[in-house]
């Protein structure tokens, strides 16, 4: 339990970072940030726990088919599906945006993983 919760506030970490970017690909719209990028953040632990493995067995043909590309195509989705569910607390522009809130936090959370251990 306590590495999910250090995960999330890892994440929770990179999701205000991204929205600090002068491009405004994610958009933080709530007056209390900190709470609107937790929830964000536990709603994307819950997807990427659940719904993210049967998206990449639905897409193993086409993963095998990219050597394993197409996975950042699925974080991406899994990204902008959890910015949808949340309500609009944040938002992102657009699939490019998803998909590099995607990446930058798949990179936090591997980095937070490491130094949890």
């Amino acid at each position: 339990m306590r590495r999910f919760l250090l995960r999330v506030l890892a994440t929770a970490v990179a999701v205000l970072l991204i929205s600090q970017v002068p491009q405004k690909l994610i958009v933080i719209t709530s007056d209390q940030p900190l709470a609107t990028v937790l929830g964000f953040a536990v709603i994307l632990g819950v997807l990427n726990a659940f719904l993210r493995p049967i998206l990449l067995l639905l897409t193993l043909p086409l993963n095998l088919l990219t050597l394993g590309l197409f996975t950042l195509v699925v974080n991406a989705i899994v990204f902008w599906l959890a910015s949808v569910i949340q309500g609009g607390g944040v938002q992102v522009a657009d699939f490019g945006a998803a998909f590099l809130g995607a990446l930058l936090v798949s990179i936090v959370s591997f980095v937070a993983s490491r130094v949890i251990r």
